[in-house]
């Protein structure tokens, strides 16, 4: 018999309401619900919103306003603009959140791993010492340590600081 490892805050992901067509696309033209998707930034060029379903916590994601699952249609002044946010997210994940390292990842295609395959998006995501235990390695779970909505506030208050306010 498996055990059974309950896991209630993710509720919402079985039971929320499903976002039809590019998730990414819906948060992007929706900016009024922000805060409910949780969305730290947005510019004229891309938003920052913070990972569902992060590695580790305060795991965002820097993403393009443009739908595209290819980098190299991308302009270059978005992919310029999105390095940029990139160092700057690195700053504020290691100054203002604490992380002691960072990995900046993207998956281009379902083949290289990517949940969302149509929209290419870049991964921030802060590690700590020994942030990896057993039940990563050999339970192949993941232990959230602390409150999604608390990192996301303590992040968003962060981000005029790191980022640069809103231009929308």
């Amino acid at each position: 018999m498996k055990d059974i490892l309950y896991a209630p805050w993710r509720d919402e992901y079985v039971t929320h309401e499903k976002i039809e067509g590019c998730v990414f696309c819906h948060i992007s033209t929706h900016a009024d619900d922000d805060k409910k998707m949780h969305v730290l930034y947005r510019d004229k060029h891309c938003f920052v919103v913070m990972n569902k379903y992060p590695y580790t916590p305060g795991h965002f994601m820097i993403i393009p306003h443009f739908h595209t699952d290819k980098l190299e249609a991308l302009e270059s002044e978005t992919w310029l603009h999105m390095s940029g946010l990139a160092q700057k997210g690195v700053k504020l994940l290691k100054e203002g959140f604490g992380a002691h390292g960072v990995n900046i990842g993207m998956n281009l295609g379902a083949t290289a791993g990517a949940g969302i395959a149509e929209h290419i998006h870049m991964h921030l995501v802060p590690r700590f010492n020994r942030d990896t235990n057993f039940i990563t390695a050999i339970g192949q779970n993941r232990v959230y340590s602390t409150d999604f909505e608390k990192i996301y506030e303590t992040i968003k208050a962060l981000i005029p600081h790191y980022l640069g306010e809103e231009d929308g």
